[in-house]
């Protein structure tokens, strides 16, 4: 789901600018007495594909809310391309470029296919009741831009045979691609995922990498993505971050991650630690 304000301003299309898209200092989130993110700090660079991992309870989902403005956050600094952004409001952020999609699919189920993309289409004057009396071609334009970048992305994702069908009748992996893709219709340059390849098949994930890769390739979008496949992390990630107890306590490649012993304690135990190892040397 995204979150873009109506009649927002289109994203620019992504740039080549340099240093990290994304800077995030010492952010902290308390929920009573739990601080369920505790001062987390990490860098996701321009371009990448990054992949966030840890235990259960580590923290990641709700330091994406804090970074994404779901959360307004105690405390920390984020910056997206340079520009402070902590405890912004969602819907400026997203207007900035920086798009996330859910663990549990955001689709209207109780609309078609068409529509959910539509929605998320920016910059549209019909929006606003003085535009349709005064501006009316200007509005049909706009919309007539905007129904055929749906298409486009759509067909690209394989869905457009089902775009008159209510997105509550998707499979749970269609709609995991019609999030993806309606995210996609805000034209972000940084695009946040919650566990994409949760409950989905092979095959659709399989899919889903293909286009986290392509975008990479072709629009430069950048990707930070929540994951418990570690197959899928190890081979299809540029850095892993990993978080334990609302903390980072490791970055780096994958294979240097795979063998770092602190993450490996962390996920099993100190006790498991060796066993380990020689399991993920295999």
């Amino acid at each position: 789901m995204t979150d873009a304000a109506p009649g927002a301003t289109a994203t620019p299309a992504p740039t080549a600018g340099k240093g990290p898209i994304l800077e995030v200092e010492d952010v902290v989130q308390t929920f009573g007495g739990i601080r369920a993110v505790n001062g987390a700090t990490f860098d996701v660079e321009r371009g990448s594909i990054t992949a966030l991992i840890g235990p259960n309870g580590a923290g990641k989902t709700t330091c994406f809310n804090v970074l994404t403005g779901f959360y307004g956050g105690n405390r920390g600094s984020v910056r997206f391309d340079g520009e402070e952004i902590f405890s912004e409001p969602a819907h400026r952020i997203a207007r900035r470029g920086m798009v996330r999609t859910f663990q549990i699919t955001k689709a209207l189920s109780r609309m078609p296919v068409i529509d959910n993309m539509l929605l998320a289409g920016p910059n549209q004057p019909g929006e606003h009741l003085f535009n349709n009396l005064i501006r009316r071609g200007a509005c049909k334009e706009r919309e007539a831009e905007i129904y055929e970048q749906a298409q486009v992305l759509l067909e690209e994702f394989n869905l457009a045979k089902l775009q008159d069908a209510y997105a509550g009748t998707l499979s749970g992996g269609q709609r995991k691609l019609l999030e993806l893709a309606r995210a996609l219709m805000t034209q972000p340059r940084l695009l946040m995922l919650d566990e994409p390849m949760a409950g989905i098949n092979p095959t659709l994930g399989a899919r889903l990498l293909e286009h986290m890769e392509r975008l990479r390739t072709e629009e430069g979008v950048t990707f930070l993505f929540v994951e418990h496949d570690m197959e899928v992390v190890m081979n299809h990630s540029d850095r892993v971050i990993v978080m334990a107890e609302g903390k980072v306590i490791a970055e780096g490649l994958p294979e240097e991650i795979r063998e770092n012993q602190q993450v490996i304690d962390a996920y099993l135990g100190g006790g498991a630690g060796e066993k380990e190892t020689e399991r993920t040397q295999r």
